[in-house]
């Protein structure tokens, strides 16, 4: 898709100076309050519209959030850089639309029924009520339209905490979200946020006596806030995604689909390709392509010392380099390459820095394997018991078949690039909110409701 730069430009400018407005007067933003209490209060009185409409009515409203994120795509994608100073404005259109085409809406909400002698039973999915929802800075807008798509899907209305750092980009998602329900008939706030999220918000959110689910996605830590919070609670966690590569593997091929999907808004999807584990009779041959074909920079031992002292620190990853292209890392351990230059590479052990911590960046260390069975050993190592998401480059249906069980992941993902697994040139739907530590995996509107079962005993059978 082509950007008209300069158009993009003034209504950035536009909305930007309408969302400085907002910061003095929250009541310019539809779903915005000062205080997280009036949110939720807000969000219990839509949620008693919403579940008392059809599931065609919540359709409506659903087809109206996707055509309005279709329309706003390329100003939320250049919001989300601007703001955060991450990722890249093509990749996060990309990310938008796919939000906008794949998230599953009312016809994930199924009834599963039972007849027989005894009588009819249904299990029917009910709505929780008010979520609460956390969101980060690395995908702000594209989870919070995903995850509300879900949840007015199930009948649910959403109360958001998102990251500090994306709140304006947050903000005006929020807004347009109540705008396409309004428009299509539906209530305003469906999805409410506060005017300056903080951890105190996030605290009165995830206590609240109205909020009976909560939904986490980001970090570890604020993963295990969630589940420490007596609430029923849906997390979705780090990842450290490895990509194995056997010797059966076509290895340009390979090599190709891993750096796409390293790459990718700057290794800023959770699922995307972390590092590389390959067995030893394809290094070669994989990082030549690697290099020569697909655009990495090859790194010295000194120079990948270097960037691993600049982007970690001892507090953990230097959040300047989140979420940054390859060239911009580059040139902060004074290194000039072209625009070519997409991806950063160099070999070393498993241990390394680069290798072993989850960057967010387009850096992919490659491991070397004896054999097989070594390099499931060490991609297992690698993935740190996240059970988040993995790949695996192979012909030999008997490699994929161990390395799958014995990762043991939501995601695993075989001889494509990663983003395949939201839908993004593979099958199935889309989300930005995967939950490998609570057990739901990848979520959907299924995923934000209740399991209720009717009973009508020995009535209703008429066979």
């Amino acid at each position: 898709m082509s950007v008209n730069e300069q158009n993009i430009r003034d209504i950035v400018k536009e909305v930007m100076a309408k969302l400085q407005l907002a910061d003095e007067n929250t009541g310019s933003q539809r779903g915005v309050f000062s205080q997280m209490d009036e949110a939720i209060a807000a969000a219990r009185e839509s949620q008693k519209i919403i579940r008392r409409m059809s599931m065609d009515q919540r359709e409506q409203i659903i087809s109206s959030i996707r055509k309005k994120t279709r329309e706003n795509a390329e100003i939320l994608a250049r919001m989300g850089v601007e703001e955060t100073g991450m990722g890249n404005i093509p990749h996060k259109i990309l990310k938008h639309q796919l939000v906008a085409e794949k998230t599953p809406g009312t016809e994930d909400i199924k009834t599963v029924a039972w007849s027989g002698d005894r009588g009819l039973t249904l299990v029917e999915m009910g709505p929780f009520g008010v979520i609460g929802a956390i969101t980060p800075c690395t995908n702000p807008s594209e989870t919070i339209i995903c995850n509300t798509i879900g949840m007015i899907a199930g009948g649910n209305t959403v109360v958001f905490n998102p990251h500090p750092a994306a709140v304006k980009t947050s903000q005006f998602a929020i807004d347009m979200l109540n705008r396409a329900s309004v428009e299509a008939g539906g209530p305003d706030h469906i999805a409410c946020t506060v005017a300056a999220p903080t951890l105190e918000s996030s605290n009165i959110l995830m206590k609240h006596p109205g909020i009976q689910l909560i939904v986490a996605t980001g970090g570890p830590g604020v993963v295990t806030a969630v589940l420490s919070s007596g609430r029923r609670g849906i997390g979705a966690g780090a990842g450290n995604p490895p990509a194995l590569v056997d010797d059966t593997a076509d290895l340009r091929k390979a090599a190709e689909d891993i750096v796409n999907g390293c790459t990718f808004d700057n290794n800023l999807p959770c699922i995307a390709e972390k590092e590389i584990v390959a067995v030893e009779s394809t290094v070669s041959e994989l990082m030549h392509y690697m290099v020569e074909e697909q655009g990495c920079y090859l790194l010295s031992a000194e120079e990948a010392d270097r960037l691993a002292s600049v982007v970690l620190t001892p507090k953990g990853l230097n959040r300047k380099c989140v979420g940054r292209d390859a060239k911009t890392l580059l040139s902060m351990i004074g290194v000039s390459v072209s625009d070519n230059i997409r991806c950063i590479t160099f070999e070393g052990p498993k241990e390394h820095p680069l290798i072993a911590e989850e960057l967010m960046m387009p850096i992919l260390g490659v491991v070397r394997a004896k054999d097989f069975d070594d390099a499931v050993e060490k991609a297992v190592w690698l993935e740190h018991g996240n059970r988040h998401s993995a790949h695996i480059h192979s012909k030999n249906i008997d490699n994929i078949t161990k390395y799958a069980k014995a990762i043991d992941t939501a995601i695993l993902v075989k001889n494509a690039p990663s983003y395949a697994a939201l839908g993004f040139g593979g099958e199935g739907y889309c989300t930005f909110t995967i939950a490998s530590r609570t057990g739901e995996g990848l979520t959907s509107a299924a995923t934000f409701t209740k399991r209720r079962r009717c009973v009508m005993s020995d009535s209703l059978c008429i066979r």
